[in-house]
């Protein structure tokens, strides 16, 4: 199996991306919609955020505020890390754990949906092709501003405290340019999915695992038969 990343700004258009993909029957592992089920009230997660800024983040029916805690973090870098330092593990545990399950399952290959793949760079040594989806800087407010109902200033702050997007762009092995239509991006995107399928990478992948596999359990024998540590085990005997 190998994985690749759709990676862009917010509101650039990663979703439609992603939908396209999935209709492939393509696996998408969604950070965002990680980053959104582990601070449910009662989460460790919540408890955690809750503890950190007050309550006053908190709605009526206890679930985080995400616009009240937005203001608060896109102004205020520092405030911005401790949630980072909350979430971002508990996220990233949770994606190894869905690409473990894809890779017990058998599944050629998947996708990570990871709006903050190079700002964060852990995952990076994971992924075979990064995919990014842009779009022109104006496009990209104006479709935020309608989609959360936020202020120009407030959608100002969420797309400056992210890497510009050119730069996404120049680290990533494709690009969709996701300013016009939507049938043009979903058309874009099609052609990286078949070309993705017709790829051999995940047998190269399967190879090297075995390899590195069998020269463990040939260097565990080679040493066995040196210190003879592993106890004999008499087979005959056992079922007389």
């Amino acid at each position: 199996m190998f994985i690749v990343a759709i990676t862009g700004g917010i509101a650039s258009g990663k979703s439609t991306v992603s939908r396209v993909f999935q209709r492939n029957g393509i696996p998408v592992v969604d950070a965002d919609e990680i980053a959104r089920e582990i601070v449910m009230p009662g989460k460790r997660c919540w408890h955690k955020i809750r503890k950190e800024f007050g309550d006053a983040i908190l709605l009526p029916t206890r679930e985080i505020n995400r616009a009240a805690l937005g203001r608060t973090i896109f102004e205020n870098k520092e405030l911005r890390g401790r949630l980072n330092m909350i979430t971002h593990p508990t996220i990233h545990r949770t994606i190894f754990f869905h690409v473990i399950k894809h890779l017990l399952s058998g599944k050629q290959w998947i996708v990570l949906d990871l709006p903050l793949l190079f700002e964060t760079g852990i995952l990076m040594d994971l992924i075979y092709k990064i995919i990014c989806v842009t779009c022109d800087p104006e496009t990209q407010l104006q479709r935020l501003i309608a989609r959360n109902e936020l202020s120009e200033e407030d959608a100002r702050l969420r797309v400056n405290s992210q890497m510009p997007l050119e730069k996404k762009c120049e680290k990533s092995n494709f690009v969709i340019d996701n300013s016009g239509s939507v049938e043009d991006t979903e058309e874009a995107a099609l052609k990286i999915c078949n070309m993705l399928t017709e790829s051999n990478q995940h047998w190269r992948n399967r190879l090297t695992f075995l390899g590195f596999l069998f020269a463990i359990l040939f260097f565990i024998y080679y040493l066995n038969k040196i210190f003879n540590f592993l106890p004999e085990i008499n087979i005959a005997a056992k079922w007389k």
